[in-house]
């Protein structure tokens, strides 16, 4: 198996790097789930800000909707099958500002129920030996099921917040099995390169 594998960016228009492993590994502070090489990418209108933060959005939390790209589509990185998908968590509301503060310090409440409280609802694809994952899409969005080839390109659902994610956004990672509990995590590349956090992506038209 290659140590390193090729991905698409998995949307259209403009995207935010949070969380990137060209920052540091493992990129979100644990190698738990396979996830040393995991990357964040939140979605921006074209002030390339995710939603307006307001007195209200620093004090309380949000409603998902109010966010650029929720219900943005979320492509397929790579051609290959689907051989895991789940669409069963409703989309929380988001926590910036003040809020945020409280949603970390129950992070461990979400995480002692495993991967799939953590991913939210999700597809996994396997391409040549490599399973890409994809997380935290919207509820009653998930557009594939498992057995499906699909292309790359292809739509997969639409940019969510459900599991553990603060705001609507997507979560790449690679491993080298779909067993999320055994797999080891695989090095991802977009165009050969890993964008750094803090960094906008641009890719593809806008899609809305």
């Amino acid at each position: 198996m290659n140590a390193i594998v090729e991905l698409s960016y998995p949307f259209g228009g403009h995207w935010r790097v949070r969380n990137s492993p060209a920052d540091r590994v493992p990129s979100h502070g644990t190698r738990l789930y396979a996830s040393a090489y995991a990357i964040d990418f939140v979605p921006v209108d074209e002030r390339d800000i995710s939603a307006r933060m307001g007195f209200q959005a620093f004090m309380r939390p949000e409603a998902p909707d109010r966010f650029a790209g929720f219900g943005r589509p979320i492509l397929s990185p790579v051609a290959g099958t689907v051989v895991s998908a789940h669409d069963g968590e409703e989309d929380h509301t988001a926590y910036r500002g003040i809020p945020s503060v409280g949603y970390a310090l129950t992070q461990y409440r979400r995480a002692a129920f495993g991967w799939r409280a953590l991913a939210g609802n999700h597809v996994l694809v396997e391409s040549n030996g490599v399973v890409v994952a994809l997380c935290h899409l919207r509820h009653g969005s998930v557009a594939v099921r498992p057995g499906m080839r699909i292309r790359r390109g292809e739509v997969l659902g639409l940019c969510g917040n459900s599991g553990n994610s603060t705001e609507p956004q997507v979560h790449v990672q690679a491993m080298d099995g779909a067993d999320i509990a055994s797999a080891a995590p695989v090095q991802i590349v977009f165009s050969g390169r890993v964008p750094k956090s803090g960094e906008i992506v641009r890719a593809g038209r806008a899609l809305a």
